[in-house]
């Protein structure tokens, strides 16, 4: 980037010029062991996770995840990054959460399967960026406050 000493000098840097920074490259990003690893993260969950190539496995804190997620719809949210790829069946994934309730915890390891993925393979990051799974959904739940029954409700007013 141009070296700027002065508002005159704002003109002739790159952008006015016609030069355009260059897009950011995504590099494949794998350990010794042929797996990548990302954190995902939900509500008060964070999840570790690891993919590697294989049969399709998902194992989550060392149980299948069909066991530990029982609900039909959290063992749909688990896959959808797999299933937007058109990667089933052909990543094993590994992973360990912790904190939150399974809602959390399901959210969070779906975060943490699309990061990896795109570790792994750079070239899906269009696909599950423009499905959302990227995007760490930054809601958590509002802190309690002094002088309220919970975060926004009052306590009950009596007139008398």
């Amino acid at each position: 980037m141009a070296d700027l000493s002065s508002l005159k000098d704002l003109g002739t840097t790159g952008e006015a010029t016609g030069e355009t920074a260059a897009a950011p490259v995504h590099v494949r990003k794998v350990d010794s062991l042929g797996r990548s690893y990302a954190t995902g993260k939900r509500k008060n969950a964070v999840a570790r996770v690891w993919v590697k190539p294989g049969s399709g496995k998902i194992t989550v804190n060392g149980r299948e995840f069909a066991a530990y997620f029982a609900r039909p719809v959290l063992q749909m949210i688990l896959q959808q990054p797999v299933v937007a790829t058109a990667r089933d069946g052909q990543f094993d994934i590994i992973a360990t959460v912790t904190g939150g309730g399974l809602s959390g915890q399901a959210g969070a390891v779906r975060h943490g399967i699309s990061k990896a993925l795109t570790y792994y393979e750079p070239a899906l990051r269009a696909v599950l960026k423009k499905g959302g799974f990227l995007t760490r959904d930054s809601r958590v739940v509002e802190r309690k406050k002094y002088g309220k029954a919970k975060a926004r409700r009052s306590f009950q007013f009596s007139k008398r």
